[in-house]
């Protein structure tokens, strides 16, 4: 999947009618993602993604700890929407990080989050519960 296809299913899913909101929503929701992870992990996470979207995870400050609450909340101030929006965002381009990326991969990511993050992954579909 090149850029535009990426930012075309961030769009499509969010139901935005430009590709503005849906990068901002990318970027959002990747560097915060790419915060909470570890260095490691992100880079794999991130390896799949285009190039223009593997740098959310890769260039964010790694390693941070914070809850999904504090997740969302980061989401919804970077990205100037409410945290239902935020959380919502946060889970379709998650499945769409998904389809793109090998499960291993993202199961490595999960696996790193505590189980408060699990509603993040909400929309992934080949990953274990």
């Amino acid at each position: 999947m090149n850029y535009k296809e990426f930012v075309g299913q961030v769009q499509h899913r969010l139901e935005y009618a430009e590709l503005g909101p849906a990068v901002r929503a990318s970027r959002a929701v990747l560097t915060t993602l790419g915060e909470r992870l570890h260095e490691g992990e992100a880079t794999d996470l991130a390896s799949p993604l285009p190039m223009e979207i593997d740098r959310y995870l890769i260039e964010a400050e790694h390693g941070q700890r914070f809850d999904y609450q504090e997740f969302v909340d980061r989401v919804a101030e970077r990205e100037g929407v409410d945290r239902s929006d935020a959380n919502y965002h946060a889970q379709q381009v998650l499945a769409i990080v998904g389809e793109v990326v090998p499960p291993g991969n993202l199961e490595k990511a999960k696996n790193q989050l505590p189980e408060d993050f699990d509603p993040l992954f909400e929309h992934v579909d080949h990953l274990e519960s």
